[in-house]
């Protein structure tokens, strides 16, 4: 998959182009559905399935106050849309001066640079200065511009269209098993490991730390059943969100305790896939409480992980 930061002349560089329209945060099911039609039509039509999308958030335009965090890594997201067949990804940044497009120029700007023979969106979406461009103001522009409208129906769960808010307030909650329902693959976070204060390992429960972006959607502090994919082996694990309380002067982190690993992980890149809430965060009396607590986790999460086994195949979405 290709990806662009920046307007051309795609329709010079590719054929038959199908885009799809949104802002596809955290890619749900919903988000799914639209790219997946895309694709479909551009293999149908021997064309190219293309993404339009913005870098930052419009709202970290038009309301900065207002912007909500990313519900998944940039990485996360380029693995899933290669993984959904998509050919290429425009992705631009959202400026003052493209606030100001109106509906009209947006799709004048989407003949003169990509020329496409379909345009697929979401019933819900929205375009142009003020939101004020609608699937209904594409249906009219199509047969002036030349290209065919596919407006894809809301993705449903308890009664109400699947979206990113809907998620980050899943997300927020801990409630992992309807956040993996939602986004159709489990909550995940890519990150490379970071020197700690070594403190796990002389407890004898060495972990890999990963910082946490403040851009990101989070889980709430706990420690929690995860496996760790590292060098195409996958592990189970424990992990612990927080600040570890039991100690002094720890910032907020992402701590792994990997079962039945052993070796250097300093500098690497892991993917740290999140399945069952184990407890809250809690301060301990005493050293040793903490060491009887975390191997009661390690059971815990071992007896989760096995339960969630069946799940584990969504993750090909984002490996």
């Amino acid at each position: 998959m290709e990806k662009y930061t920046q307007l051309t002349d795609f329709s010079s560089k590719y054929h038959n182009i199908v885009i799809a329209l949104g802002m596809f945060d955290g890619l749900h099911i919903g988000h799914q559905e639209i790219i997946r039609t895309a694709v479909m039509k551009a293999q149908e039509i021997n064309g190219t399935a293309l993404v339009f999308s913005f870098s930052n958030h419009p709202r970290s335009v038009i309301a900065p106050e207002c912007t909500p965090h990313r519900i998944g890594s940039e990485a996360i997201r380029l693995r899933i849309l290669k993984n959904l067949g998509v050919d290429a990804l425009v992705e631009v940044p959202f400026t003052v001066a493209f606030a100001e497009t109106t509906a009209d120029d947006f799709v004048r700007l989407l003949r003169q640079y990509f020329a496409p023979k379909y345009i697929v969106v979401g019933e819900n979406y929205t375009f142009g200065r003020g939101g004020r461009g609608s699937p209904k103001l594409l249906n009219e522009q199509a047969e002036h511009y030349a290209f065919q409208l596919m407006v894809c129906s809301s993705v449903m769960r308890e009664g109400a269209p699947v979206s990113s808010t809907r998620i980050r307030a899943l997300i927020a909650k801990g409630d992992l098993k309807r956040v993996r329902e939602y986004l159709g693959y489990p909550f995940t976070i890519i990150g490379t490991v970071i020197h700690g204060q070594a403190r796990g390992h002389k407890l004898g429960f060495p972990t890999a730390n990963i910082s946490l972006h403040e851009d990101y959607e989070r889980l709430p502090n706990g420690v929690y059943a995860v496996t760790v994919l590292h060098q195409n082996r996958f592990y189970h694990a424990v992990a612990n969100i927080g600040n570890n309380p039991t100690f002094d002067g720890c910032d907020r982190r992402l701590e792994v305790h990997i079962l039945d690993f052993s070796g250097n992980l300093y500098d690497a890149e892991i993917v740290v896939t999140f399945y069952a809430r184990i407890r809250d965060e809690q301060k301990f009396p005493s050293v040793d409480a903490l060491i009887a607590q975390i191997d009661e986790d390690k059971k815990t999460s071992v007896r989760l992980l096995e339960e969630s086994f069946h799940l584990q195949e969504n993750i090909s979405m984002v490996i």
